[in-house]
Parts: structure tokens; sequence; C-alpha cells
């Protein structure tokens, strides 16, 4: 949800903005912005093809709890501060082994490396095709 209460979908930024941000958009913002927290391995997977409930996402690993903790923690307040958006669900923040942040069009998996390995998602999504970080400018 946004800050006003209400969803979170990119479009539903306020309509006075320049423009909203498309889903490989939003993929690449939650990208970029766990890469400065100094995220590793940082992919992101275009769900599209196998999947309705989300379009894109955003797996990276911390170093350790608190790290993927603090990598969570920037994705979350820098997109509430700078397009208003709230993530619709948070699970395991507490543990902070596997943070899920679901964004509707985008979900963020933050990994400890202990936990990217045991469940491996890129191995179970083989299939889908990875989208460059960013656009080259």
């Amino acid at each position: 949800m946004t800050v006003r209460g209400e969803p979170s979908y990119p479009e539903s930024v306020d309509a006075g903005d320049a423009r909203p941000l498309t889903p490989i958009e939003h993929a690449r913002t939650i990208a970029a912005l766990a890469q400065e927290k100094l995220a590793a391995d940082v992919v992101i997977l275009d769900m599209r093809p196998v999947c309705s409930y989300t379009d894109f996402f955003v797996v990276c690993t911390g170093g350790n709890p608190r790290q993927t903790k603090a990598i969570y923690d920037e994705v979350r307040e820098r997109l509430k501060k700078e397009d208003g958006l709230l993530p619709r669900t948070v699970a395991g923040e507490r543990e902070a082994r596997w943070i899920l942040a679901d964004y509707l069009d985008v979900v963020l998996h933050v990994f400890t490396p202990e936990a990217r390995e045991y469940y491996r998602l890129e191995e179970l999504w083989g299939d889908v095709p990875s989208v460059e970080l960013a656009v080259a400018g």
C-alpha cells in the first residue's frame, strides 16, 4: 500500500508525478537500491512467462541476517520516500534469513548466503529469462 493507504502498484503514484514506473523500471530500481547497500549476486528474473501474480523477481544476497535486514530496510524506506510505495506484504523480516517483500509487480527476495543456497530460486525458476540490471546509458 502507498503512504496514503492506496494500492502499492506503481501506476497509483501521485497523479502529479511525471510518469509512474513501469514494472521493469521498478525491478531495476529495487535492484539498484539493494546494490547500494552492497547486496551480492543481484538478479532480476522475468516471471511473466510462468506466473500471473507478479512480473519480476529481484533476488539478492546479504552477507548475514543483519545485512539482509539492512538491504530490505533501505529498499523499503527509499521506495516509500521517493515513490510513495510500500510492499503489499512482507515475510521473514524478524529472522532476516530470507526476506520477501511483495510490491505486486515486483517481488524482492533478500537471502543470507545459506538460505539462498538452500532454496535455489534461480534453479527452481531456471527456465525464466534474467534481465539486465541497468540500461546502458
